[in-house]
Parts: C-alpha cells; structure tokens; sequence
C-alpha cells in the first residue's frame, strides 16, 4: 500500500463520518425545531442559537463530506470553516452559560465534541488534499 492509498482512505473514512454526522444533526435538530413532541421534550433547556446554528451546520457537513469524497480541494476549505464557525458558536454558548443563561451539560460536551472532530476532519482532510495529492479528475472516475 503507497502513502497515496493510505491517505485515499482517510479521505474516504471522514467523509463518511462527515456525511453521517451532517445527517444524524440535521434529524436530531429538525425534530426538536419542528416537531412539538418527545424531542423538544428531551432536550430540556436548550439554546435556540446553537440549535439552529447545528440544525443548518448539518447540511454543510454532508456537503463537506460529499466534496471530501470527491477529492475536491474546496471541500478542504469548508471543513476548515466549518471547524471555525464551530468553535465560534461553541465560544458564544460558553459566554450564554457565563452570562447565566440556561443550558444543559451535554450542550457542553456535544459543542466541544463538534468541534473537535471538525477540528480533526479539517487537519485530515488539509494533509491530505492539500499537500500535493491531485483532485481527482474524471480520467480517475473511470
């Protein structure tokens, strides 16, 4: 196996966690936005900010994930985006929580696990696109 086939399949694994992150956020968040029921109940004391900000993240992640699939170089950019809109949101719901809002601790952890792994999918995807690896073309599809 050459580094380039390694790298190959480190592509295609987060891009595959990225689309089923995106996917798994984009049910969660539309089932406690939309649907009144068991959801909105069991998210407690959510933040409405964070749980759009989510809600509309999710689609940018399954549309990082299927840029990373393809071996687009832009792709690399929106996950690193993505990686810092996170972050930024993450910081918002911490100055939320400092002011005295309400909030509940897998908020928290769930923000901070966000952006963890955009942080990770954005430094795989960087190495691996960015640094000399083509983009794959359509002579390579075939």
């Amino acid at each position: 196996m050459t580094a380039h086939s390694g790298r190959g399949i480190w592509m295609r694994v987060i891009a595959l966690i990225a689309i089923a992150f995106g996917l798994l956020t984009i049910r969660e968040g539309g089932a406690v936005l939309f649907f009144d029921g068991a959801a909105r109940a069991a998210a407690g004391s959510y933040v409405p900010f964070v749980l759009w900000f989510n809600f509309l993240a999710g689609f940018a992640y399954v549309i990082a994930g299927a840029g990373l699939w393809l071996r687009h170089r832009w792709a690399v950019w929106l996950a690193v985006v993505i990686a810092a809109a996170t972050a930024f949101a993450l910081a918002a719901f911490g100055a939320h929580g400092y002011a005295g809002g309400a909030y509940e601790m897998r908020t928290v952890i769930a923000m901070s696990f966000r952006t963890l792994v955009w942080v990770a999918i954005a430094a795989i995807s960087w190495h691996g696109l960015s640094r000399g690896q083509p983009a794959i073309s359509a002579r390579d599809m075939k």
